[in-house]
């Protein structure tokens, strides 16, 4: 049931349409003026405001500047005053519509009932963001992790470009994420490609897009994830697998800020921070002739070494609590307890996996005991699984 408050002046007005929403099951509080509105928003969560545009003390355009600072409630502007300009100017604003007195009922329920689904949309997205990024925490407080969250502190309100390396496992894509997620980019794309992924025939087409009937399979015109990422972050992981011809093209675009799809002959401007991550030593690669030189140090803006689990054990307690906490959640079962012997244990295993091969672990461990883990469960189901 919708939860919806009405701000306008005339007590007539406000009655009518406590009476016609109520019969259709809403619920309705009341404001008589803008300043008793907004202070009514402060303390209660409205899914739809009914504004008022000529009220006393302030009026409806001040009314729904002050809204859209403080939620993101759909805002419905009505009145008996109602010209073209004014309309326009309310929704240029940000409200949701705009309807002139006499109301006609069927309209006013129809727009209240698109605002209603609005509000379930914007509702249900800051729920799932929530979630994501509840699966994005970085978690630990040894001084190898804080290193890596003092860069990210610094480095991501920049568009400097980033190299974050580190073993398989260890959290890069993590780091990658918080990087564009505490960046002035936050609200636009993250586009992550795995390099080592995709076939080297098929990545530059991936990255830059292509043109129809630039080659067998092209029926039709593609973006490329370059384009995609057009005003946010690009993610090439595992970048020490791109084949050298992408290479070359990624150089250009990094150097002119502009690509051209494969088969194509236009060039289109991009806009995208790029973040690249390795488990491999590119210096090495360099060496090797397998990764330009000169690509390499436009990426290497700034170096992020994410550290491997065993320079962190001292975090293992946070990391088991937090995995066992999620998969508990995500089950539908009381959390476990996990024992002193059991978080010995796993100080004393060799993560080659790193946090992956941990959390793996710990699920493993979650679904297989009953109401805690002990040292005797760390030993039985996860150090037969190493030679």
């Amino acid at each position: 049931m919708a939860h919806i408050l009405i701000i306008d002046d005339e007590q007539s007005i406000r009655s009518t349409l406590r009476e016609i929403l109520e019969y259709e099951k809403f619920k309705v509080d009341e404001a008589a003026d803008g300043i008793i509105g907004l202070q009514m928003i402060e303390k209660e969560k409205y899914d739809i405001i009914l504004c008022d545009i000529k009220m006393p003390k302030m009026d409806g355009i001040e009314v729904l500047k002050h809204i859209l600072k403080q939620c993101d409630t759909p805002v419905v502007m009505i009145s008996g005053h109602g010209n073209i300009e004014t309309a326009v100017e309310a929704i240029k604003l940000g409200a949701f519509d705009y309807i002139s007195k006499p109301l006609d009922l069927n309209r006013l329920l129809i727009t209240i009932r698109n605002a209603t689904e609005k509000s379930s949309l914007i509702n249900e997205t800051k729920i799932l963001k929530k979630k994501v990024i509840k699966g994005w925490d970085m978690i630990g407080e040894s001084p190898a992790i804080k290193v890596v969250k003092d860069l990210i502190e610094r480095v991501a309100p920049t568009d400097a470009r980033v190299l974050i390396t580190g073993e398989n496992g260890t959290g890069k894509e993590l780091v990658a994420r918080w990087l564009h997620e505490k960046s002035n980019r936050a609200k636009m794309p993250f586009i992550e490609v795995n390099c080592a992924a995709i076939p080297s025939e098929l990545i530059e087409s991936q990255l830059f897009g292509h043109e129809k009937g630039s080659f067998t399979s092209a029926i039709k015109q593609r973006k490329g994830d370059f384009e995609l990422a057009d005003g946010g972050t690009i993610f090439l992981d595992e970048i020490g697998d791109m084949s050298l011809s992408a290479q070359a093209k990624v150089l250009r675009a990094l150097q002119e800020n502009k690509i051209t799809r494969v088969g194509g002959e236009k060039e289109i401007p991009v806009n995208v921070r790029v973040v690249a991550a390795t488990n491999k030593d590119l210096v090495e690669e360099i060496e090797r002739k397998n990764f330009r030189e000169d690509l390499y140090h436009r990426l290497s803006v700034i170096l992020i070494q994410v550290p491997p689990l065993h320079n962190r054990l001292e975090d293992i307690p946070l990391l088991a609590s937090h995995f066992i906490a999620d998969f508990c959640e995500n089950q539908g079962r009381p959390p476990l307890r996990i024992t002193d012997a059991a978080i010995s244990e796993l100080k004393k295993i060799r993560w080659t996996g790193n946090i992956r091969e941990l959390r793996n672990v710990i699920e493993r461990m979650v679904i297989l005991c009953d109401k805690q883990i002990d040292g005797p469960d760390v030993i039985l189901y996860a150090k037969p699984l190493r030679t």
